[in-house]
Order: C-alpha cells, then structure tokens, then sequence
C-alpha cells in the first residue's frame, strides 16, 4: 500500500501452510524486467491487473505458458509487502522493513511491468485503460487488483492518526503507530476493532489483541487494562471449531467482547471511540481509549465498482470452481478483488493461482475447466508472541487441516511457522 486508503493487490494480511500443499512448490527464476510508465507494447497475450500476491504469482506463472515477452503486469506501487507480517510488526515482534521488497525483484524476469493505474476496463473490446489515456488490449485478462482500504468512511480518520494512542495494522502507513500505542500504554482500555464490510484476513483484527494483552502481561501492565473487542459481527469467527478455541482463549485472558458493535467516529483529540450498536440502529456509545487498534472499512477498489466485470456490489464476478468470469470466457479474477465466497487471505490466493493456472490452460486450448476449487484458505491465529491456533477451511466453514493433529490447539510450532518458515515460502515460492 502506498497510501491510507489505498488498494492492496492481493497481498493479504493472512498466511498459512498453502506452500506445503502438493502442487503449490513450482519455483521459477526470477531477476531483470522491463519496466516502464507506459506499456511497451499495446497488446499482450496475458495482461495481470495488480502486482500483489496474486497479481505476481499469475503473472509468473503465465510467463511458464506463452513467454515472458508475451505477458504485462499493470501495477504502480514501488514496492511489495509481505502484508501477513504486519501482526508481529504492529506487535512489535517484527520490522516493518522484514515485510518490504522492491516491486522490481518479484517481478517475473522478462515480464513487462506497467507502472501505471487501471482507470477503466472494457472487457467486450478486450482493451483496459490506464492513466494518460492509454489503452492496452489483450487476448487474456487476470484481475487480481486486491480490495481496498475505507479509513475516511470513519468519522475523525485518516487525520486521527496524527495523535498517539491509535493505530491500524492494515496500513504500512500506521503498523508502527500500533506498537507504539502498545508501548505506551499506562491505564484504561485497550479497544480493538472490527468494520461492518468484508475484509482481508477476518483473523488479524483480534490477533493483534492477543499479542497485546500478552504484551502487557510481560510488562506487568495487565491489571490495568481493560482489552474490549468491538466487532460488528454478531461470533468470534465463522467456523466453529477455531471459535470454540477462542473463546477459551478470551475467558481465560480476561478479554471483553461486545458483538454487534461497529465503530464510526474516532474523536483522537479526546482519545474517544464512537460505535453504533447494529442491534438498534441509531443508538450509538461513546468509549474512551488508552490504545485503539482500526481494523478499517473495506470494499472493490474504485475502478471495479460499476465495472462490466463486477456484481452488484463491485466485485470481480467469477465462478467460484474455475474463478473463470461469469461472462466473460477470457477473463479471470484471484484473491480480495473478486466475489468467491471465502475468507480472503494469501492462503485462499495460493490455492485459487494453482486452480487458476489449470483454468487458463485449458481455455487456451478452447476445453472446458475441469479443475475445482473448494473454498480453501487459512488463518494462522496468533495468541500470544510464541503461540498460534492453526485455521484451515473451505466454502462451507468445515475445517480443511493440512496436519494429523487438532490445530485448534494453541501451539508454538505452529507460531514460528507463521511468523519465520511463511514468509520465506511466500517470498521464494508463492510468487515464483
């Protein structure tokens, strides 16, 4: 993200063991690129809209299909993150620079990088826009634009995040304003919260929490916080058997949550978080913070919102087996920006790119896409600096477990897995 509020293109706050799964270790070499403001060329076989986790990884893999000559990835950020780190950043576990790379070295070698914005998409001329009135036609198109930030849809933000005591793991902009929250805290309540949208990784919001009362513990700052998890959901999580888990983990850490609770004002100035209660619209209560931890609106980026590729609510429509496009055969969506009824994370992108590259191959040689994808994603839930409770599940919220154990245990291996082996599969797998 290069800005509050700006899209992230599939490089999803969650991770998982997505890189241990047959068929998701294909490596390729990765090193020069053409990059450029305007596109080289006015057509390309394959154009990848998006230059985060999905967005690279097709592109690398369209790069094995018809030549790297023959593919462009529109993208106009400078760098790439590894966004699943920002938990332990916000927490203070991680440097916010262990999550960066220039966007140049993971480009696909040979793979022309557009540092332009997609302005508009025309799909029944084959053709997108960009900025300066620049029009690139293509044979294939990947959608893989990410979702966007909303902080502004909250009264008193972006500019509350110019006082201390808030902070938002969701922004490269304001991570290391949540560990500075944490550091400073002294007395009253620790609130975290949870928007009444769609979001990456709907894990992440409460992990943060976790590693906050953990923080507070170590420095015997416990006993006088207050930790509250405002949510406007009305559960803790939406499968069962990790919720069952949490809710331990909440009982036994003394943590306060309040369902139904969506925050719409921050008042920085008086440290004050304003949430309507979604069970009486209207009626609104007024909380005051020592740390508040925004989990921010989220929706399509702009550009897809009344686009002839989008539903009615602005996201890529595809088929949730093929993620081929409903309407268009030669069009294809991965990751956040797209309607697939499941948890958006980079683990749900790792599964979806090997469907997907099943998916292209075949409309390549005009036969049917036989390859299905069930809906898989996961959510490493951190609990504590040296714990984390594993999910893995599909379309229908049933547990999808990778190992021959209950991974709704809180265990360490499974914590130094998110946070040291994932990041290493991710930067040298997933987008190779």
């Amino acid at each position: 993200m290069s800005a509050i509020g700006a899209v992230s293109s599939c490089s999803c706050v969650c991770s998982g063991v997505w890189l241990l799964k047959p068929g998701m270790q294909k490596m390729s070499s990765f090193g020069l690129h053409t990059a450029a403001r305007c596109a080289a060329k006015h057509y390309y076989e394959v154009l990848v809209l998006g230059g985060g986790a999905g967005g690279i990884a097709m592109s690398a893999r369209m790069k094995r299909k018809v030549g790297a000559e023959n593919v462009a990835v529109v993208e106009p950020s400078k760098t790439h993150y590894y966004q699943p780190l920002w938990t332990l950043v916000g927490g203070g576990a991680k440097q916010l620079a262990d999550s960066a790379r220039p966007m140049g070295s993971v480009m696909p070698k040979g793979v022309e990088w557009i540092k332009s914005q997609v302005t508009a998409l025309d799909p029944d001329k084959n053709c997108v826009w960009l900025e300066n009135d620049i029009k690139v036609s293509y044979k294939y198109l990947i959608i893989a634009l990410g979702i966007s930030l909303h902080y502004e849809k909250i009264k008193g933000l972006p500019e509350g995040f110019n006082y201390p005591k808030i902070g938002s793991n969701y922004s490269v902009q304001t991570v290391e304003k949540t560990w500075r929250a944490l550091q400073d805290f002294k007395e009253g309540n620790a609130i975290f919260t949870f928007p009444n949208t769609p979001v990456k990784c709907a894990g992440a919001p409460q992990k943060i929490m976790y590693l906050s009362d953990a923080y507070l513990r170590k420095t015997g700052k416990r006993s006088k916080a207050n930790i509250m998890f405002n949510t406007s959901l009305g559960v803790i999580f939406g499968v069962k058997k990790y919720a069952d888990a949490l809710l331990e983990v909440i009982k036994d850490r003394n943590i306060a949550v309040n369902y139904k609770r969506s925050l719409i004002e921050v008042r920085a100035d008086k440290q004050e978080a304003v949430f309507e209660n979604l069970d009486s619209p209207g009626v609104t209560e007024v909380y005051q913070y020592e740390m508040l931890h925004v989990t921010p609106p989220m929706g399509p980026p702009a550009v897809l919102i009344n686009s002839p590729v989008s539903d009615e609510s602005g996201w890529v429509d595809v088929d949730k087996e093929t993620l081929q496009h409903k309407k268009y055969p030669n069009v294809f969506g991965i990751g956040d920006c797209t309607n697939l009824p499941t948890s958006k994370t980079a683990a749900a992108v790792a599964a979806q790119s090997g469907v997907l590259d099943k998916t292209i191959s075949l409309v390549m040689k005009n036969e049917m896409p036989v390859k299905k994808y069930d809906g898989y994603t996961s959510c490493p839930l951190v609990t504590s600096y040296d714990k984390v409770i594993l999910a893995e599940f599909d379309y229908n919220a049933q547990p999808l477990e990778t190992f021959p154990i209950d991974q709704s245990k809180e265990r360490t291996t499974m914590y130094h897995m998110k946070a040291d082996m994932m990041p290493l599969l991710y930067w040298n797998a997933l987008l190779k």
